[in-house]
């Protein structure tokens, strides 16, 4: 070691030229890497930053239509736009902090504004290819893993616009797959925030006719209380209705971006929604009764947005529009969506009486539910500090309660996370083989109840629910979640998976945003370790173990494990590292959580039976090892 701290020289110095820095660190452009199965995964960040491109010239008034094709993995994007300018088309892919965003006479309020979206998906692709339409000339280059091979000038009958191809690098992106689900998703909400814009996945054509409006309309999963309220304004536009589902269901857009997990705008909605419904009503309404059971949405168009992460999820600006270097800003988004709801909301109330009293007995109900629960929960909590049980089951991340990690970037957010298990073995297990930087461990007692059978009070009087609600922060309000990832971790048995349900019918009737917003994870373990004396395979299925034991060959070894206490910390250490396979708990808005809590944890039907024989495998099969 101090060999090799003497041998620091020069030579140790390294300036990384064009793309390579994208290639060796790809999550400080892209976020994650991953496989496909979550949709905040690389590659859809890619497909993404392509479409923003498309999008934009949409915005500036030139293109109706955007041609998506995925097929095998490979991705097609063709719009019909200004075309990229011919004598800059391989700089404006291949050249960090080159592009026409910083000139916001060609982009007044684009996505992409760094100019790296595009650079990044050409670095992270194995085959990357870009062919510009302009006046009946076009130019064309192909590049391989972002390095240049071939380029091109030429004449063309083809339409003025930018065709882009890729293919991700497998390298990176190990075992990869494009879900089209989430694609189509993606594609939908492109499609309901840009009135007039066709887009073509796959052949099959979106277009909103009624924008923010068609989104509500056609994803809402319970009848309404009221008609849904549809208001806009210049470089604004909002959707709101209440419904007796439990919590906040809001979606959130910046300059056609869909922003998964909020930030300054959606706050200010929210804060703005309760603060004029308070001032019609001219009573001191809390915020959180104004806005049980809300379902909405809201688009706001700002200039050079700043974002909290390259995926740009979550908003970081605070003004409409600002110039740092000069001291200049204007007006805050807070006011902006502040002042707007004041009168336009107040406005639309004042013309449709009819709903008004629908929306006052929805708030007094949830203030009537929510003092009673709050109570309950508050003897809950006090019993529980009395006895100390709270410290026993939660073993907190120094993400917390290290002063030297005060300072959370957004990074230390991504990273934070907590593994809800069951028993003392499993707990250990897994506390031993954490990153106490920032992996915490919550440990249940046995099995928790079945929130879909038992009132809200009952619910409430729950001494291990109340422990979860208070590790993870969100008694009062989602926005103080502690972790970014809330991972159910139980054994791969009968006991583990009715355990793994239990807990998810209760994150689906009373935090269901937290699924909505790609919070909650399933953690995948290993069913087999398949070994011989030269290596260790670790499998996760019956297909990867047989593949281990035809790779391996003779002398081989078969360990089937049923529970997380088998497998040592030392192995278990590998499992929820950076390699940590994780299936997202998905939520479509259009699904109807009553209709599925029924469905898997209400009474047994002939529906579910068919369902289960269909769809899971017997122990006996997982049993029948041939060895």
């Amino acid at each position: 070691m101090a060999e090799q701290i003497q041998n620091y020289t020069d030579d140790n110095i390294r300036t990384l030229e064009g793309v390579m820095h994208i290639r060796m660190r790809p999550g400080m452009y892209i976020g994650r890497l991953g496989d496909g199965r979550n949709p905040n995964d690389g590659i859809y960040v890619l497909l993404k930053e392509i479409i923003d491109n498309s999008i934009d010239e949409y915005a500036m008034g030139f293109g109706k239509q955007i041609q998506i094709d995925i097929e095998d993995n490979h991705v097609r994007v063709r719009d019909f736009g200004r075309g990229i300018p011919l004598g800059s088309v391989v700089k404006a892919v291949s050249i960090l902090n080159t592009g026409g965003k910083f000139d916001d006479k060609a982009f007044k309020k684009a996505v992409g504004l760094n100019g790296v979206g595009t650079k990044a998906v050409n670095a992270l692709s194995k085959d990357f290819y870009v062919c510009s339409y302009r006046d009946g000339e076009c130019s064309w280059a192909r590049f391989e893993s972002g390095e240049l091979k071939e380029e091109g000038t030429g004449e063309t009958k083809e339409k003025n616009g930018t065709l882009v191809e890729f293919f991700p690098d497998a390298a990176l992106f190990r075992d990869f797959n494009y879900n089209l689900d989430f694609v189509e998703s993606m594609v939908k909400n492109y499609s309901y925030l840009k009135k007039g814009l066709t887009l073509v996945l796959n052949g099959t054509p979106y277009k909103s006719a009624n924008g923010l409006l068609d989104l509500v309309n056609e994803n809402l999963s319970e009848e309404p209380l009221y008609t849904p309220i549809h208001l806009e304004g210049e470089d604004i536009e909002v959707v709101l209705t209440h419904s007796n589902n439990i919590g906040e269901n809001i979606k959130s857009f910046v300059n056609g971006q869909y922003t998964s997990d909020g930030g300054t705008h959606l706050a200010a909605y929210r804060e703005a929604i309760a603060k004029t419904l308070k001032d019609f009503f001219k009573k001191n309404y809390e915020p959180q009764d104004c806005r049980q059971g809300i379902v909405g949405a809201i688009s706001i168009q700002i200039q050079e947005p700043t974002f909290e992460a390259q995926t740009k999820v979550k908003l970081g600006s605070t003004y409409v529009w600002e110039k740092p270097d000069k001291g200049e800003h204007g007006q805050t988004i807070r006011s902006f969506i502040n002042d707007f709801l004041a009168k336009n909301l107040d406005d639309y109330l004042h013309m449709h009486p009819d709903i008004i009293p629908v929306i006052e007995e929805k708030i007094k109900a949830n203030q009537q539910e929510r003092e009673e629960i709050s109570g309950i929960q508050k003897k809950t909590r006090e019993r529980n500090k009395r006895t100390s049980v709270y410290n026993r089951k939660l073993r907190d991340c120094r993400y917390h309660y290290n002063d030297k990690l005060t300072e959370k970037t957004q990074d230390d957010i991504e990273r934070s996370s907590i593994f809800i298990t069951e028993g003392d073995s499993a707990s250990g297990t897994i506390t031993k083989a954490r990153n106490a930087n920032y992996q915490a461990v919550f440990s249940l007692r046995g099995k928790p109840i079945n929130c879909y059978k038992e009132s809200r009070k009952k619910v409430a009087e729950n001494e291990e629910l109340n422990l979860l609600i208070s590790a993870l922060g969100v008694e009062d309000d989602l926005e103080n979640l502690r972790y970014n990832s809330i991972i159910v971790a139980t054994d791969a048995d009968d006991d583990g998976m009715h355990i793994r349900m239990l807990v998810l019918t209760f994150f689906m009737k009373y935090y269901p945003d937290l699924i909505r917003r790609g919070h909650v994870h399933i953690l995948q373990t290993p069913l087999f370790r398949v070994r011989n004396k030269k290596e260790n395979r670790y499998c996760y299925s019956i297909e990867e173990k047989e593949k281990a034991v035809a790779a391996l060959k003779s002398g081989v070894e078969i360990t089937r494990f049923k529970g997380l206490g088998e497998i040592s910390s030392d192995e278990f250490r590998d499992f929820i590292g950076e390699a940590m396979r994780l299936d997202l708990v998905k939520l479509a808005d259009e699904e109807s959580i009553a209709d599925i809590m029924a469905f898997y944890m209400g009474d047994n039907t002939p529906d579910r039976q068919k369902f289960i024989r269909e769809n899971l495998r017997s122990e006996e099969e997982l049993e029948d090892i041939d060895i």
